[in-house]
């Protein structure tokens, strides 16, 4: 995702995108739109050329709801959020989409539903925990919020992360040891934590989402690998790209939907991440690949700023190819 954050804007409640009076579960408008052309690598469109769609959304831990439209990629969307609810970009961490509870199978990934209602989870509490990492796996799942945070998506059974109760499924990692990570890629703080000496105390900083009293539930240890995660209850769905426009789209086939789950459990598997975007992603570039070897190199030059082990882009390519052959 493109750096640098919007800057907040001083308006009042009367010039604001607020709803007055309406209910939670609010469905976006302009499903008969016509998709934009893709202009990967293009900077972001006027805004004549951007889907015209609007979606309702709300702050997860309670508020007025508002209406957004216009964005092309997940740190406009943040921004639009930002402006409605008269807050600065970096107080958002991550989105759900029709839930306002902290539930990872309902994260905001590359795909938003075309009646999707988004509730944003804003920074909370600040905590700082010393842990000892007495094996050399934490059992932490990283993921990104497209826009320099990272934070837990879940919590290994068992493992000792889970068992420091004070770290829970939801937080940023704002700090490693002191040192700053904002801005800095999931699969990196992946590394980062792998490689961190067994045996040995460290501390993180982390900053977990704002709740109401009433949000306030039992720890949750996140999305489990097993779970369907299908985005989007429209007729169609937005999909927002790192690079490029925005482009609304069928709903994902049957294909799609099962290649990306056992993309992004691979994902998991070798690097320690999950990322909805990024599989998705991988699945548009192995579509019609006829090797291994081409396959590779198409990752290389659509996704260059990621090292995959050679074992994983096999298994990948395996997947995409029992997905398209149907074989779940």
């Amino acid at each position: 995702m493109p750096l640098g954050l919007r800057k907040k804007k001083n308006k009042s409640r009367e010039s604001s995108n607020l709803v007055e009076n309406e209910e939670i579960g609010g469905h976006a408008g302009g499903s008969s739109v016509k998709s934009t052309v893709n202009g990967a690598g293009l900077p972001p469109p006027p805004a004549n050329l951007r889907p015209k769609l609007v979606f309702h959304t709300q702050l997860a831990h309670g508020s007025p709801t508002g209406r957004i439209e216009g964005f092309t990629n997940v740190k406009e969307l943040y921004g639009k959020i930002a402006d409605t609810f008269d807050l600065s970009p970096p107080e958002i961490l991550f989105c759900t989409l029709n839930t306002h509870k902290i539930d990872m199978e309902k994260l905001l990934g590359g795909q938003i539903g075309l009646e999707d209602f988004i509730f944003a989870h804003i920074k909370g509490l600040k905590k700082e925990v010393e842990v000892f990492k007495a094996e050399d796996a934490l059992g932490l799942t990283i993921t990104d919020n497209g826009a320099g945070y990272a934070f837990i998506k879940r919590i290994k059974e068992g493992s000792v992360a889970d068992s420091v109760k004070v770290i829970c499924v939801g937080d940023h990692i704002e700090c490693i040891n002191r040192k700053n990570i904002v801005g800095i890629r999931h699969y990196e703080v992946a590394r980062m934590l792998k490689e961190l000496p067994k045996d040995h105390k460290f501390t993180l900083k982390l900053v977990e989402p704002m709740k109401a009293f009433e949000m306030l539930e039992p720890r949750s240890k996140g999305a489990k690998p097993a779970s369907e995660n299908k985005i989007g209850t429209g007729r169609g769905t937005l999909r927002l790209r790192s690079k490029g426009t925005a482009t609304v789209e069928e709903v994902p086939t049957e294909f799609e939907e099962i290649a990306v789950k056992k993309v992004d459990d691979l994902l998991e598997s070798y690097m320690g991440i999950r990322d909805t975007e990024l599989a998705a992603t991988m699945v548009e570039v192995g579509r019609d690949k006829k090797n291994p070897d081409e396959f590779a190199m198409a990752l290389d030059e659509a996704l260059g700023d990621f090292a995959f082990p050679d074992e994983f882009v096999f298994d990948v390519w395996g997947a995409i190819g029992d997905a398209k052959q149907g074989r779940f």
